[in-house]
């Protein structure tokens, strides 16, 4: 899992809002770095770490909500929640599939053809929770999420 970057400069002294802006600007670069083959099922560890990018985003946007207009961070939270549920859902079958994938290696010749049969039912899930999850990243850029995160860091109230 990738590790939360530290925020720089962050002091125990500042102000809450000068603090939010810091914090968002992190976690919401956290969250378009990990987007970069976020699609390729080839290597489930790029969505679990996007996944984890949106859980942290998540959490700072909903501890420092008091910083921001209501309209414009309840909008932005809405998208980050909707994109960490597309996540979620590839997450889900990326993870038995690679647990079948390693069981089918140990069982014995016999066995190995049923548990391949459902790995190739969660391969389907996987590949439709994919194509759902690829929609989702259109429509956040499409709503230039990472735009408003970067708006909402840049203008937080007091």
């Amino acid at each position: 899992m990738a590790k939360p970057r530290d925020i720089p400069d962050l002091l125990a002294d500042e102000a809450f809002a000068a603090a939010a802006a810091k914090v968002v600007t992190v976690r919401a670069q956290e969250l378009a770095d990990h987007a970069h083959d976020v699609l390729d099922t080839s290597d489930i560890e790029r969505v679990h770490d996007m996944r984890v990018a949106t859980r942290r985003l998540r959490a700072v946007l909903e501890i420092f909500a008091p910083c921001f207009p209501k309209r414009e961070h309840a909008e932005v939270l809405h998208d980050v929640k909707a994109l960490a549920d597309a996540l979620g859902e590839r997450r889900d079958p990326d993870v038995h599939v690679a647990a079948l994938d390693t069981f089918a290696a140990g069982v014995k010749p016999s066995s190995r053809a049923g548990v391949q049969l459902l790995a190739g039912r969660f391969r389907d899930e996987q590949a439709q929770a994919n194509a759902d999850l690829a929609q989702a990243l259109q429509r956040a850029e499409e709503s230039d999420l990472q735009g408003r995160l970067r708006a909402l860091a840049e203008g937080p109230q007091a």
